[in-house]
């Protein structure tokens, strides 16, 4: 198996650019709630130490080869996977302090900063270069990219509309999420392993540096797709009430 030169590269820098607007538009969203600036220091630098924190993990993980797929190997990716997405949701639906800032961050950033999922294009790029097999690359990268181009086009209408484009915000984050458990399931499926003999396999998306998308980005994705739907479903709730 060979790692295209390029990769670590692509894969590291937009690393860095996403960690960064996701903590940018954070911070923006604090500075803007009113909240005493204690509180605001606090979310902030919490938030930060957990996106930062959980990525070095990941790129320590990654760079040891504790996901790396083989033939006689039973999967472990799918730890990195899912422990975040459990953990997240959780917090998501259940923390106070979490359910404060997710109160705080507009939705329609929470929708558009997925605009990195269109770099999912990369899987697209490896499957034209004999690097990635189209069991994965297609649904994956195509998937990726509608996702991504999407994500502007939604949140604007939603900016623009709340109340008439709630449906259409739905929609877009369980498609985006669909997408996901497809190029996780197609990924473990054409990964080497014991499990699945599919030929050629796909070893690239177990070993660094791709194996960080489906153990940091995955998670961070499916979070972002949980914090829309469950901002919305805050919004909504007192709606409901009053209707009854």
């Amino acid at each position: 198996m060979t790692i295209p030169t390029y990769l670590p590269y692509y894969v590291l820098v937009t690393s860095l650019a996403i960690i960064v607007t996701v903590l940018f538009g954070l911070r923006n969203a604090l500075t803007n709630s009113g909240w005493p600036e204690h509180d605001r220091a606090v979310a902030f630098r919490w938030s930060a130490a957990v996106l930062i924190g959980w990525f070095l993990l990941a790129l320590a993980l990654g760079l040891g080869g504790a996901f790396r797929a083989a033939p006689d190997r039973i999967p472990t990716a799918q730890y990195g996977i899912f422990i975040p997405i459990l953990v997240g949701a959780w917090l998501i639906w259940r923390s106070p302090g979490v359910g404060r800032i997710i109160d705080v961050v507009p939705q329609p950033w929470i929708i558009a900063v997925q605009l990195f999922r269109a770099l999912g294009a990369i899987f697209l790029i490896l499957y034209a270069t004999d690097k990635m097999p189209g069991l994965f690359a297609w649904p994956a990268g195509v998937g990726d990219v509608i996702v991504g181009l999407l994500a502007p086009i939604v949140a604007l209408a939603y900016a623009s509309d709340a109340r008439r484009n709630e449906g259409l915000v739905k929609a877009w984050n369980v498609f985006g999420i669909l997408d996901l458990v497809v190029a996780v399931t197609t990924g473990f499926i054409t990964a080497p392993s014991p499990l699945f003999t599919y030929q050629p396999p796909n070893e690239l998306i177990s070993v660094f540096p791709l194996v960080l998308i489906p153990v940091y980005f995955v998670p961070l994705a499916v979070l972002l797709h949980l914090a829309s739907l469950a901002k919305l479903h805050r919004r909504l709730a007192p709606m409901a009430t009053a209707s009854a």
